[in-house]
């Protein structure tokens, strides 16, 4: 599980699960004038409540968070685990809103008609946890503020947007190593590839003891060498497609982890997880680079 794949939008349900557990700790009821003597029940002293209040949200909270840390989405039943973490969120402030109109839960229709007792603190702070906790849930896939990463990724010591020529070669971020295929480290001029893999001589330069002809050629055939694999970092979840052009995701990119760039193809990336998979990454707006 990776936690730095939470959002902030995580770390607000998060939030209003500690908030419902610490009410349920507290007063499910109160009576005005009562004696010092009399026990009030909390939350826990009230089956319904812990059930579809209590426990309902704190549930959907977790089913919510270990989904979003998975590499892969698990499925119950055709339903992502985070999907039933945002049913049972919703449920929960459904809950604690009908228990907020009735606290007494039919008891006030008994006898006299006495009005029963009032709400205590923590019923109010029940709906206030899970109505903050529902709300997280379903804005969290269409606010953009709430899709940040939780937790920031690590910034190398000089971040380069991508398309740059890479200062590093293949290996992790701020790690000094030998360029990719043994590239120079000063590139040529824009639109001229730099010397290519092996030390080869440019074209039109002569090598002693061989022909100038076939030594173009040779060097003609060398590829250039306008992209080496680095290190890389997304912004927001990305998925991962397979190379062979199919439409179901792989895998999901996760803000705050370093993968590899291998392949460039056209606007699109192949990247490589930390686990060796390998795939295509199509949207790379906002990358940073290692």
């Amino acid at each position: 599980m990776n936690i730095r794949s939470l959002t902030r939008g995580d770390g607000v349900v998060i939030g209003a699960a500690v908030l419902l557990l610490i009410a349920s700790f507290l007063g499910l009821y109160s009576v005005e004038d009562a004696p010092d003597s009399l026990e009030l029940p909390n939350l826990w002293g009230s089956g319904p409540v812990v059930l579809s209040v209590v426990l309902a949200g704190i549930i959907g909270a977790a089913l919510i968070v270990v989904a979003r840390g998975l590499p892969q989405p698990k499925k119950v039943a055709g339903l992502d685990l985070g999907q039933f973490g945002i049913a049972f969120t919703i449920f929960a402030a459904w809950s604690a809103l009908g228990n907020v109109f009735d606290p007494a839960s039919g008891v006030d229709n008994v006898g006299g008609g006495s009005d029963g007792p009032d709400l205590g603190l923590g019923l109010i702070l029940a709906l206030i946890a899970t109505l903050v906790m529902a709300a997280a849930a379903v804005a969290t896939p269409l606010v953009p503020a709430l899709k940040g990463a939780l937790i920031p990724a690590p910034r190398p010591a000089a971040p380069q947007p991508y398309g740059g020529q890479p200062q590093g070669g293949y290996g992790y971020p701020g790690a000094q190593q030998q360029p990719y295929g043994g590239q120079p480290s000063q590139p040529g001029q824009p639109g001229q590839p730099g010397q290519p893999f092996g030390g080869q001589p440019q074209p039109g330069q002569p090598q002693p003891g061989q022909p100038q002809a076939p030594q173009q050629a040779q060097a003609q055939a060398q590829p250039a060498g306008d992209f080496s694999p680095f290190w890389f970092a997304v912004p927001v979840p990305r998925p991962l497609f397979a190379e062979d052009g199919s439409p179901t995701p792989i895998a999901e990119l996760a803000p705050g982890t370093w993968y590899l760039a291998v392949e460039q193809r056209g606007a699109n990336l192949v990247a490589q997880t930390q686990d060796g998979r390998r795939g295509v990454l199509q949207d790379t707006s906002g990358i940073q680079r290692g």
